[in-house]
């Protein structure tokens, strides 16, 4: 049935950096593309507010490469009223002192490819409401229409997109990739509260198959 199929797009990029949590200063990224992250390049090409996306697989279509960068960042982050009165007194923020530079290392991928398969949830029973959004999808894919440009990641590795082909094969990779976070689910009310869902994420002959988000979370 079409509601059974999930749509899917083709994403590719020079980089992408998908962090692992359990690194704090140094960002090492996680083989694949993470659900969260395939999430947001899903909800830059189309979003409404009628559904939500449901992740179901990703497939890596190149080679896993890695490459490490080293950067300079500051440690304090410049607000909006701090800039105002910057320019109201003078001042401003100086990236040249050490105490508010540091180098941090990032291991990130080099020519990544991927396809994400994904379902569309409505909220609420009228699956018309589906059909309608699968083609609007679909429309946008193929006329690489976005909302904003989509990114890997970080916004400084920038994605392309388009609909899969028949030469895109997923490579025959197989590894444990350990837990990876599948969906932020945020508490009742507006207080902005969230609770992390995690998952044992596993790599089957080139595929990360996805479970399905519980109910109490959507």
């Amino acid at each position: 049935m079409e509601f059974d199929r999930p749509v899917e797009v083709k994403v590719w990029g020079d980089y992408g950096c998908f962090t692992r949590p359990e690194m704090k200063a140094e960002r090492v990224t996680y083989p694949v593309i993470t659900p969260s992250a395939a999430r947001g390049v899903l909800e830059a090409i189309y979003w409404k507010p009628e559904f939500f996306w449901s992740i179901r697989e990703i497939v890596i279509l190149n080679p896993i490469t890695y490459f490490s960068i080293l950067r300079n960042e500051v440690n304090v982050r410049a607000s909006e009223r701090v800039a105002r009165g910057w320019e109201a007194t003078g001042g401003g923020l100086d990236a040249s002192d050490s105490d508010v530079r540091n180098q941090r290392n990032t291991l990130a991928l080099r020519n990544v490819a991927y396809i994400i398969r994904a379902d569309i949830i409505p909220k609420s029973a009228d699956r018309g409401v589906e059909a309608k959004h699968r083609d609007v999808f679909r429309r946008r894919v193929v006329r690489g229409k976005c909302f904003m440009q989509p990114y890997l990641g970080t916004r400084e590795f920038t994605a392309w997109f388009g609909a899969p082909g028949p030469e895109d094969v997923p490579q025959d990779l197989s590894m444990k990739l350990g837990r990876m976070l599948q969906e932020m689910a945020y508490l009742p009310g507006r207080s902005g509260a969230a609770k992390p869902i995690f998952f044992d994420a596993e790599l089957k002959q080139g595929v990360l198959h996805v479970p399905p988000i519980p109910e109490t979370s959507v």
